[in-house]
């Protein structure tokens, strides 16, 4: 069996307009990305923000880059037992790893060097999430295994979570008090004391549920899996009394669920390269491109949901910046005034760019996810806006938007 039991759209047209791809042009949504190596990724972790981050997979692997995914370099472990989560706190300096034989290993130099910590457990460990600082921590594994740590991982402390069943994944939202773990069977529980008693909940499954996240509270949040049967995906509102049964659209199972930073738009990855994405709280999700068959393990969006990444099978690396969905580079107008091609100078631009031919018209500037960010006039377009992707049309014209981008 795959590492799921071991370890772990199209853009919305603006005023109606469509938009036609120039050959060349269109951005790829999902951009495979070199990571020196043809070993299994089982999870990628960002801290701060989407230029430094850490990857851990198989015979003791950790990559780290910090140029965004361009140089991906190999760190030495100390371990050649397989790493199944990682995950960095506060900053990219300290940071936690688990795999394998009760492996816990920890660096506070961003990886220079990493500790082996003494676990008490020789189970295999698959989830490790220390809420809101270095200090407060917990690991889940097989055989039902919880460890807290108040310490920093000096000690850790063996909880008793009620079950023997496999804890795959674990998630406190907002605090070291109340938290979630899911593993197989469909089993959830809950603790709302910081671990010192776990609460099984009704999951309605009987599937092995491999991730869980809750986004901004101990309310909302979602759960995937699959294994044996079909993809699964539920949801709670209400703190996991009840777990709703989500429509995935696909059959393959779902490894890694993430919701970046509000219950609205999340995303999902599985088997045969699935990625699916959600824009209204998970009520449909919608396939994305991925350009690969292998399975993906994990899927991890840092500060935003445009800009993201995914691990998997044999050293493969994912990244987008646009939330997956590939957009079109250029449109042409069909206003009156617009019949021609619009164009700006320069493209990409760093503090403004301007329209030729239109300085004294209004232009309307749109975010990659549709909203509106200023109206400028054709001679100064994009000051004091931050650096991304933009939509570019005239204020209540009918022409198509003008795909622009602003560098720094």
């Amino acid at each position: 069996m795959k590492r799921f039991m071991f370890s772990r759209l199209a853009l919305c047209v603006l005023c109606g307009a469509s938009i036609t791809v120039l050959p060349g042009l269109a951005s790829a949504g999902w951009v495979a990305q070199t990571s020196g190596t043809t070993r299994d990724l089982a999870s990628v972790h960002f801290p701060v923000d989407a230029t430094t981050g850490y990857i851990v997979g198989v015979i003791g692997l950790i990559l780290k880059t910090t140029d965004g995914g361009a140089n991906w370099v190999s760190q030495t472990s100390g371990t050649s037992q397989y790493l199944s989560a990682v995950h960095f706190p506060v900053d990219a300096t300290t940071g936690y790893t688990v795999g394998n034989y009760g492996t816990i290993l920890k660096t506070t130099n961003g990886g220079a060097v990493w500790d082996t910590l003494t676990s008490g457990t020789i189970n295999t460990l698959f989830a490790v999430h220390f809420p809101l600082n270095t200090q407060t921590g917990y690991v889940a594994g097989d055989v039902g295994t919880i460890l807290k740590t108040t310490n920093g991982g000096a000690a850790w402390v063996l909880q008793t979570s009620g079950t023997t069943t496999w804890l795959i994944a674990t998630h406190f939202p907002v605090d070291a008090s109340t938290g979630y773990a899911v593993g197989n069977n469909g089993i959830i529980l809950k603790t709302t004391n910081g671990g010192a008693n776990w609460v099984p909940q009704t999951s309605g499954t009987t599937n092995c549920l491999l991730s869980v996240n809750f986004p901004v509270n101990a309310q909302t949040g979602y759960v995937v899996g699959g294994y044996p049967a079909a993809s699964t995906i539920l949801k709670t509102t209400n703190g996991g009394t009840a777990w709703d049964t989500l429509s995935s659209g696909t059959t393959h199972w779902l490894g890694s669920v993430h919701f970046p930073v509000d219950v609205l738009t999340g995303y999902a990855v599985g088997t045969s390269g699935t990625i699916l994405k959600t824009t209204n709280e998970g009520a449909s999700w919608v396939a994305q491109t991925s350009g690969t068959t292998r399975e993906i393990y994990w899927v991890h969006f840092p500060v935003d949901a445009q800009t993201g990444y995914t691990v998997g099978q044999t050293g493969t690396i994912l990244k987008t910046t646009d939330g997956g969905v590939g957009v079109e580079e250029k449109a042409e107008g069909r206003g009156q005034k617009l019949e021609v091609r619009l164009t700006v100078n320069p493209n990409p631009f760093t503090s403004f760019t301007t329209i030729p031919g239109h300085s004294s018209e209004l232009f309307a500037l749109y975010n990659i996810s549709g909203r509106k960010v200023g109206v400028f006039v054709g001679d100064r377009i994009g000051t004091d806006i931050s650096i991304g992707v933009y939509f570019l049309k005239p204020e209540g014209g009918n022409a198509k938007p003008l795909r622009v981008v602003k560098l720094r």
